[in-house]
């Protein structure tokens, strides 16, 4: 179980870089990097500001779920290695919000989930344990300003009953059929690639729909699952997204990746999501820099030098385990192939602002209500209970936090911060009552503004970007391998899908050495 009073969710810059970190305690992230959004700081005193040089077998770009699962592999496997982070803080898209006391909320990926092998083996090494998201009562429907609730036990899952017309259901279970034929490793060769990445899942749904149940769906869908509206998203991306939630012995479906009970949003881990990722960096300790953004990685003969702010490391490989987007501001010497070039150009961010309410207990509860929410219109399009394991109807925090997607995002962030919390508890108060509008905390945060990371919870290829460079995600250039969530074959997007493609990337690494 977490050592809740020695809080080890907060870490900084100085306990990495002079390997201080005793085991499970950590010093506290600055208040103003967290108020802040994570903005990076200046150097602790007593640290020098002048770049040094380190000699290391492997240097990992990035301090994510990917980046410190590809170190860890490699150190593992008896071989020095290096991580360089932009940021002040361990965990990449998946962030603790710290309440006090000990307590704590997500900023970014919170959920696990059945089949989500990789991460839930990773957290039980760890000894980070996980518990069922709340799920106890009845899930609240609102469109068109009408208002139900309904049962999540129900066939249908999280999808609401007001949704699931016949046509829905046929479709999909059409979609589902239809991901079977993507191969996950390599989407691009599905005999009907081609077809597909020549339609958007909007173009799709709208040839496949004469009511607007299911276009209601899918909106209500995308918004929260990519950050996006379904005129951005590739058809072919979406059926791989799909056949990518599961695993090797099981094959994903629309309904898992949406749903709560048995589906990806099933379980949080004890302590935060960010915790596992904290208990790697200690491990790695002192090999661990943050604050150091890479700016160069350069490649010869002999082997690699990775220029960062504070550090510049020399190596026999590199792993660049950050989004495709972010991959693509590094300058590489020599030149990368166009192709890569090309690939990153056309891969962008989803645009998602998580969105969270604290209260003094889980009111909604009394109610009979789980704090799950679907809503066809936003800004809000669905909410989870996020409040801790120990939270009950007379004990709190209770905690409600929501996605905000695709165009409600970009609505959203055009509005003052009081405006966006009015429109935000007004929507909650729809949801769960008047008692919702009286939060004793609120915090959101827009991940499209976040200097490391541009955009969550998935980079997103444009149309026909999968068929033409699809091979470049995680062929490796040389010396440099490439890891990250995009580059996963299964739970692409997702924390397990980090997970697998830092040890995959590690693996080859591994053997070029």
């Amino acid at each position: 179980m977490t050592d809740r009073k020695s809080d080890p969710g907060r870490v900084t810059r100085r306990g990495f870089v002079v390997g201080t970190l005793a085991g499970g305690a950590a010093a506290a992230v600055p208040a103003a990097a967290q108020a802040a959004g994570g903005k990076p700081q200046s150097a602790p005193s007593g640290i020098s500001k002048r770049p040094h040089t380190r000699q290391a077998d492997v240097v990992v770009v990035g301090a994510g779920f990917a980046g410190l699962t590809a170190a860890r592999q490699v150190a593992h496997a008896g071989h020095s290695v290096v991580v360089v982070e932009a940021r002040d803080r361990v965990g990449g898209r998946v962030w603790n919000h710290h309440l006090g006391g000990g307590m704590v909320s997500e900023r970014g990926g919170t959920f696990v989930g059945p089949t989500q092998d990789r991460v839930l083996a990773l957290a039980k090494q760890l000894g980070v344990p996980k518990f069922n998201t709340y799920d106890t009562g009845m899930n609240v429907f609102v469109d068109g300003g009408m208002r139900s609730t309904y049962s999540d036990t129900s066939p249908l899952g999280t999808a609401p009953p007001g949704l699931a017309s016949g046509e829905t259901i046929v479709n999909v279970e059409r979609l589902d059929q239809m991901s079977t034929q993507v191969p996950v490793n390599a989407p691009w060769t599905a005999f009907n690639a081609a077809e597909w990445e020549s339609y958007t899942l909007e173009r799709w749904v709208d040839e496949n729909s004469k009511t607007s149940q299911f276009k209601k769906l899918v909106h209500t869908a995308t918004r929260p699952i990519f950050g996006a509206e379904p005129r951005e998203l590739s058809l072919l991306f979406v059926l791989f997204y799909i056949a990518s939630s599961g695993n090797e012995k099981n094959p994903g479906t629309f309904e898992r990746n949406f749903d709560t009970r048995n589906g990806g949003q099933m379980w949080r881990f004890v302590g935060g999501s960010q915790l596992v990722a904290i208990k790697i960096a200690h491990q790695l300790g002192s090999r661990v820099v943050l604050g150091s953004p890479v700016r160069r990685i350069i490649q010869s003969g002999h082997g690699v030098s990775v220029v960062s702010d504070r550090v510049t490391v020399r190596a026999k490989r590199v792993i660049v385990a950050v989004p495709p987007t972010l991959a693509g501001r590094i300058e590489y010497e020599p030149l990368l192939p166009f192709e890569r070039d090309q690939l990153t150009q056309r891969f962008g961010q989803g645009t998602l602002t998580k969105v969270a309410a604290v209260y003094d207990r889980p009111f909604w509860r009394e109610a009979g209500l789980n704090g799950t929410a679907i809503s066809t219109t936003g800004p809000v399009t669905a909410t989870f209970d996020d409040s801790p394991p120990e939270a009950s109807s007379r004990r709190g925090p209770g905690i409600i936090f929501g996605f905000v997607g695709g165009d409600d995002a970009r609505t959203h962030a055009r509005l003052s911060s009081a405006a966006r919390r009015a429109a935000v508890l007004n929507q909650f108060a729809v949801f769960f009552g008047a008692r919702a509008k009286q939060a004793t905390a609120y915090f959101e945060t827009s991940w499209s503004s976040e200097h490391w990371t541009r955009g969550c919870p998935v980079g997103i290829p444009s149309t026909g970007t999968l068929l033409a460079y699809g091979p470049w995600l995680r062929r490796p250039i040389g010396r440099i391998h490439w890891a990250g969530t995009e580059t996963s074959n299964f739970w692409n997007g997702y924390m397990d899908g980090a997970v697998r493609s830092g040890e995959r990337a590690a693996a080859e690494v591994l053997h070029g050495l």
